[in-house]
């Protein structure tokens, strides 16, 4: 993702600088890593996160090796990268729902403005989804609808009874 321009005088290109979200710029071969680090700069507000699983077994189920990246350009595409309805998106390693296919976990900023109803939601089959039907589900979570009462396949989770102490 390097930009690059040409000088016309000697017709040799060098890099453009990049930045990230934040407005600082980034480290040569990476998108938003920044090159000076800021440790009392906070991080950038969202209302939701969504972890997506790159471990061994779900990416190598996902359609693309960019998935995180290419996510992230939707976003940006509905103007949800930015701003008060922001949407983050993680890469984890592994979640142990392997089963499951490709997952995701969805994780809303209840402390802010995120909707407590689709938090630490868990959806599978990821692998599947259309660039549509990531819309569909940005759309969703940003206008904060249920997604309970949408067709996205979860996870179910376990009650804690099932698992006693030992």
């Amino acid at each position: 993702m390097e930009k690059t321009s040409t000088m016309e005088n000697n017709q040799t290109t060098q890099p453009e600088k990049i930045y990230n979200l934040m407005g600082s710029e980034v480290v040569e071969g990476f998108t938003c890593k920044p090159k000076v680090f800021e440790p009392e700069k906070p991080i950038m507000h969202f209302k939701t996160q969504i972890f997506l699983c790159h471990d061994e077994r779900c990416q190598k189920a996902h359609k693309s090796d960019t998935l995180a990246a290419d996510l992230r350009d939707i976003l940006k595409e509905m103007k949800l990268a930015r701003g008060e309805n922001r949407i983050k998106i993680s890469r984890t390693g592994c979640f142990g729902a392997c089963r499951f296919r490709s997952v995701a976990n969805i994780y809303e900023n209840t402390r802010v403005n995120g909707y407590v109803q689709n938090n630490n939601l868990w959806i599978r089959n990821i692998h599947k989804f259309s660039k549509e039907r990531w819309s569909e589900l940005f759309t969703a979570l940003a206008t904060n609808q249920n997604i309970d009462e949408l067709d996205f396949k979860q996870i179910p989770m376990s009650e804690i009874k099932e698992y006693p102490n030992e």
